[in-house]
């Protein structure tokens, strides 16, 4: 993995932060933190509700760096930093990104949903939203190109960093 072109500080904590969170470890418990995290409003559970979002906080950064980035999970990953990396953003009437302009209703839904305790709206918003996360990440990943990086790849990005 390659590292951002800003060489400071903020330029090698993200590219700490993107390398990590290529790990599948991440980007798979992120995706699957939404039902956890519905399911804490829906039952209102503080303390989950709490350590949810202590998760969600501190994923990104939870895991090691991947010995390799050439799975679906690390692919996500990589490809949400290329996107963002070209200017593309994550909201808009352009395709991919009208995905998560219709997911913010959807999102709402499955909150309110589980704050009213209505369980088939609760679980049909929450697959709904991640449904529709999905699809936006493997349109990113198909328009991106991205396919990551074997053990050999990554071994010789971290020869060339070291000279």
């Amino acid at each position: 993995m390659e590292s951002t072109a800003d060489g400071g500080l903020r330029g090698r904590l993200e590219a700490t932060f993107w390398e990590r969170h290529a790990n599948p470890w991440s980007a798979g418990t992120r995706i699957l933190v939404y039902p956890v995290f519905m399911y804490a409003i829906y039952k209102r559970d503080a303390k989950l509700f709490a350590a949810t979002l202590a998760f969600i906080a501190v994923n990104p950064v939870l895991f090691p760096r991947p010995e390799r980035t050439d799975n679906y999970l690390s692919r996500i990953v990589l490809a949400e930093r290329e996107w963002l990396d070209e200017g593309e953003g994550t909201m808009g009437l352009d395709y991919p990104n009208v995905l998560n302009v219709l997911n913010v209703p959807v999102t709402f839904y499955a909150f309110a949903s589980a704050i009213r305790r209505n369980p088939v709206g609760t679980a049909v918003g929450t697959l709904g939203v991640m449904v529709i996360k999905l699809w936006w990440t493997d349109a990113i990943i198909r328009k991106t190109g991205v396919t990551g990086e074997g053990p050999e790849r990554l071994t010789t990005a971290e020869s060339s960093l070291a000279e």
